[in-house]
Parts: C-alpha cells; structure tokens; sequence
C-alpha cells in the first residue's frame, strides 16, 4: 500500500484558506463601530457603517461610549490603532467570499504581508553571502569543538535568550533569521533539527505567551482595557519563569535522547537530507582567520543592530531588512566577492527562502478573507457572549480557550487587543475579578495556541528547517497539553487570591 504524505504548508493553509471562505457563507456578516485618533487634529473619529463622525477628543466622549479607557492613552500614541466601541455590533448584509476571492487571497495576503516577506528574502540573500564566504562552516566547527561535552549549554542558552526577547519586546517573526544560523550549529553538536526548532520557536512562544514588557501585546492589550500595564505584573513574571523554565526540561529531555540514540529522533528519517541541506561543518578544514572573524563579528552585529532598534527605536521590518542589506554589502566587501558573484549569490539565497516568503504571504491571505468576509467581529460578538452567568473559575479559563479560538482568526498580537478588549475586559467587572485578569487570559490563550497555529509563524519556520507540520504536532503536543494544565491552574488560582 502507498504510503500517503503529510500535505505541504502551502496546501495545508489553501485548505484553510478554503474553509474560512466557506464560513464566509455560513457565519453572519456583522461589524462593530470604531474610534480611532487624529492627532493632527486632536480629535476622535467615530467609523460606522454608513457614516464618519468627528468627536471631540475628551474623556467625557470615552465615557459616553463605554470606553474605560484614559485619554492620555490615545493622546500619548500608545493607542495608534483603530479600536471597536463596545455595544455598537450590528449585523450586515453578508458578503461571502466566493472561488475568485478565495483565488484572490493569496495575492492580496503576499502583498500586505510585503515588509516581511522582503526581510525574510534578503536574509537569505544575506545568508548566503556568509555561506560563499566560508565564515559559517569555520566558526560552527570551532564552535562544536569548544562546546565538546557541554552541548546542552546551547540549548538554554537560546531558549532563554529568545524568551527573553519575546517577553520585553515582542521577538516572534524576527527569529526567522535565526534558523539557518543555528540549524547547523545544533547539527554540529549531534542533535537533530528538531531541538534547534524547539529552542528559537518554543523560546519565541513562551516568551511571548509569559508577555511582561512586551508593548505589542501586554502593554497595549493593558492599555485598551483601561488598566496600567503593571497590574497583574509579578504574575506574569512568575508565569514566563516557570514556563520557561518547563520548555527548557522539556527540550533537554528530547535532546538527550537523540543525542544517546539518533534513531529516537522525530524526523530521523530526515537526518541525512537535513545535514546535506545545512551543511556538515563540524569537520570543516576551513581556518578561522582574522578576516573570517571580523565577517561573523559583522554578521553578529547586524542582529545586535536589529534588536537595540526594535527594543528601543521602535524599528518595523522596513530598518530590519536595511540592517541586514547593509550587512551584506559590507560582508561581501571584506569577503572580496566580486560584484556579478555577490548579486548571483545573494540572489540564489534569497530564493532559497522564496518558499517561506510564500507561506507568510499565504496565511495573511486567510485574513484578508475574514475581514472582506465581515466574519472577525462577528466571532468577537458571540465569544463575548459565551460567558453569561459563568462563576470566576470557570469564567477566566473559559476566556483563555476563547482567546486561544480568536488567535486562530486574528494571529495579530496587537490586532487582537485593540480589537477585542473594549468588549472582553467590561466582562471582568460583573464576574468580580479584575481586569488584567482578562489580559493574562488573552496572551496565554494566544500565546499557547501560537505553538501550534497554522496561521502563525510554524508554518514558515518548519519550511526553513524542512520539517512537516505532522512531524511538529508529534513533538510538541505534549508539551502544550502540560502549559495548558499549568496554565489552568495559574489563570485559577489568580481569580480566587
């Protein structure tokens, strides 16, 4: 009997893509006004269905429309996004998206997504600049034997690294650049690809999840519900220890098994055509010299460059991928690559992730879909409503699976809180439980079901490290059903201390 494939990440988000399209034609039509701020103008603009409306730009304008939310919080920018306005949902006429609009959906996702699809190709490019140069097999070799005993020592140290950056400032779709960098350093230390997928992706996610700092969710989810963003503060930074902690035992316990025997590993029948794709250097004869290493130092610095600026600058993808362009030019420089062989080389990189690009651009498709569709804020309506009459307990963890449902449909972080926590954190008054109680539940829902969300970040990080969705679902499933329990937990006892 032939044995049947796993579809590719392409064909597992069209099928998706597929089934929102038909939901479009099952789920009603329906939106929530919207107040968004001028700050040229210092005033509020009210976007119904038929009609625009200037407000003044006061607290007693929040107030009359249920908005519990300080005006400074709009005023200081820390509210830039268009929030809903609760009690204003209205049911429209429905607008299904049919064959066209699901053809369509690719091409107009692969076209909003554009800023991050460029950084991703000119990492690659960037890439493989580094490869020509020989910088990378040189250094992965010299650091496989420094490491000789000790390999274990990498694993925390980039799982906890990463965590740290998702939980200050947000670090998720950046670590796409990561992948080719340390997938062969992992190899070079007898793991498989598995545990260096697990440690940036598994890093990213429970730091972004345990989200202390991080002014993409926490910070402006804390905001929309009217609250300062410390509320609720030591315990989520107990919440992003412990978790963290959990995801490191988890990953050493895999690692350590395929490192005694490579036949346990998940994707060992992958193992040869992994090594061959990334490269074996932990035999490299190429010779660390004084050019190579200021070329990695180069090369390290150019992601330093990356994090200062989007911690502290406030850097979108467009300074991301000039960092990263410049960073080759100068490393082809040093290198002494030729001009006709730097372009052809950074092009034959770039296209070496054009597949990823695709994916990215695949899965914001899914979301244009819905919002043409009108089917977001009708899925926001009726979760809102789910929770009538629920005691504290059960009230706050049905909130977490509520968010971790929405994350599906608004893989937004900060999309996500401005959306919905006008209408949800309201809910946390009549229960009697305060409202970071609803932000804690809005990013651990989302956070947990970003380490298997089809319309997140998996997709394109399994396609660098040329690993199947079937393969990660097998990994890491029981590791989300332990967070999951613990998390339970958690949200519980939070509501009753």
């Amino acid at each position: 009997m032939k044995k049947h494939k796993f579809p590719t990440a392409q064909t597992i988000l069209l099928i998706i893509a597929a089934f929102v399209a038909l939901l479009t034609w099952i789920v009603p039509s329906g939106k929530y006004d919207t107040l968004s701020y001028n700050s040229a103008e210092n005033i509020f603009t009210r976007n119904g269905l038929e009609k625009t409306i200037p407000l003044p730009a006061t607290q007693e304008t929040l107030n009359s429309l249920n908005i519990k939310i300080p005006l400074e919080k709009f005023t200081s920018g820390d509210i830039w996004k268009p929030i809903n306005i609760p009690g204003t949902y209205k049911k429209l006429d429905p607008k299904p998206q049919g064959v066209i609009a699901f053809i369509k959906s690719p091409i107009k996702g692969i076209i909003e997504a554009a800023d991050i699809i460029f950084l991703v190709l000119v990492i690659g490019g960037l890439i493989g600049i580094m490869n020509l140069t020989g910088a990378f097999d040189a250094g992965i070799a010299w650091m496989a034997k420094a490491l000789k005993g000790r390999e274990f020592i990498l694993i925390i140290a980039v799982t906890f690294l990463v965590a740290v950056g998702g939980t200050t400032f947000g670090l998720a779709e950046e670590t796409i650049a990561f992948y080719p960098i340390l997938i062969p350093i992992f190899l070079a230390a007898k793991y498989d690809a598995m545990v260096a997928l697990a440690s940036i992706y598994i890093g990213s996610s429970i730091g972004t999840m345990c989200s202390t700092i991080n002014p993409f969710s926490v910070i402006i989810a804390s905001d929309a519900a009217g609250i300062n963003w410390t509320s609720g503060l030591v315990g989520r930074i107990i919440m992003f220890t412990l978790g963290t902690l959990i995801c490191v035992l988890y990953i050493l316990f895999y690692a350590k098994r395929v490192k005694k025997d490579p036949s346990k590993s998940i994707i060992f029948s992958q193992k040869e055509e992994i090594e061959n794709h990334f490269g074996n250097t932990t035999h490299s004869t190429i010779k660390l010299t004084g050019r190579l290493r200021l070329i990695i130092f180069l090369f390290s610095i150019s992601f330093v460059i990356m994090v200062y600026g989007v911690a502290l600058l406030g850097w979108r993808f467009n300074e991301m991928t000039s960092v990263f362009l410049v960073g080759s030019i100068i490393i082809g420089i040093i290198g002494r690559i030729k001009e006709s062989v730097f372009v052809d080389t950074f092009v034959k990189g770039a296209s070496d992730l054009l597949g990823v690009a695709l994916i990215i651009g695949i899965a914001r498709g899914i979301t244009v879909l819905m919002n043409d569709g009108l089917i977001s804020d009708t899925m926001l309506y009726y979760a809102s409503n789910m929770t009538n009459g629920m005691n504290k307990g059960l009230f706050i963890n049905a909130m977490l699976y509520i968010y971790g449902g929405l994350s599906f449909f608004i893989p937004s972080s900060s999309g996500m809180a401005v959306l919905t926590m006008p209408i949800m954190s309201p809910l946390a008054d009549g229960v009697g439980i305060g409202r970071e109680a609803i932000v804690n539940a809005y990013n651990y829902g989302m956070g947990l079901f970003a380490f298997i969300s089809p319309t997140g970040l998996i997709l394109a990080s399994l396609a660098i490290v040329k690993v199947g969705y079937d393969k990660w679902l097998k990994f890491v499933m029981p590791l989300v059903m332990i967070l999951l329990i613990f998390t339970m937990i958690a949200l519980t006892i939070s509501v009753y201390i």
